[in-house]
């Protein structure tokens, strides 16, 4: 029986993901995005960004480990230049990462003092994400804010999807796991989101692997198997037709139909 209700989606913008998502994030989600290093997590949420500014929407995307200048370099890399819509207001990058310090930070309209004020933070980011009207945020990372204090994880993001759901925006929140850790990046963080993709790189027989698995999401069922992706010139690039089974020292690609 149906309810007649219609989930809103949220497209990606990542060739291959939307398929496993059934259509998408649903809108206002908050998504934990996490990996290791290596594996993709900030082309993925530039992507995002990136796929949502060329079809109308706006974005904010908060950088809290490098620096404004460089992400516009680097995006700008994949054919992603973000300058024309900063322009036109519809794109905000959140300077959480210099402090304001150098020349360069003193031109950036959104600044954070001090990352380790979490009201100035929140502060900065509503500002942010209303000027532009933003439907997609990024932040890059969120565990920065809880390195140093992981029993803080859970309750640092709940305050950031406070804010960030109550402003409508689809977010992407990413999180840093080390190597060998197959969590998602601090205590009690998988119940404080809607929402969990992981990015892995595993080495197998001297040869590095990338594969994603969504492990949550609310508001939608999803495919639950693993799937390779590749990062190429243009972005990440998802492949939902193949499941990817590791056995050991062994790779297998596996054809499937969703």
């Amino acid at each position: 029986m149906s309810t007649g209700y219609r989930i809103e989606r949220v497209k990606t913008g990542i060739p291959g993901l939307d398929e496993l998502l059934y259509g998408g994030i649903p809108k206002r989600n908050i998504v934990l995005l996490s990996g290791g290093p290596g594996t993709g997590k900030t082309i993925f949420g530039q992507q995002y960004l990136y796929y949502g500014l060329v079809n109308g929407e706006s974005g904010v995307l908060v950088a809290l480990e490098e620096h404004p200048v460089q992400i516009r370099r680097n995006m700008a890399t994949f054919g992603w230049d973000v300058r024309k819509f900063e322009e036109e207001g519809k794109f905000a990058i959140v300077d959480a990462f210099t402090g304001g310090i150098g020349e360069a930070a003193k031109r950036e309209r959104y600044v954070v003092r001090s990352v380790d004020d979490m009201a100035e933070l929140l502060d900065v980011i509503k500002e942010a994400i209303k000027d532009v009207k933003a439907d997609r945020v990024v932040i890059d990372s969120v565990s920065t804010l809880y390195l140093t204090r992981p029993s803080l994880a859970r309750a640092i993001l709940m305050q950031l999807k406070r804010v960030l759901a109550g402003l409508g925006a689809t977010s992407i929140l990413v999180s840093q796991v080390s190597v060998t850790e197959r969590g998602f990046g601090g205590p009690g963080v998988e119940h404080a989101v809607d929402g969990i993709i992981r990015l892995d790189l595993d080495e197998v027989n001297g040869e590095l692997v990338r594969s994603l698995i969504i492990w949550k999401m609310r508001g939608t069922k999803h495919d639950m198997r693993r799937h390779p992706f590749e990062i190429t010139d243009k972005g990440i690039i998802v492949q939902p037709y193949k499941v990817v089974r590791i056995r050991g020292d062994r790779v297998h690609y596996e054809d499937v139909t969703l």
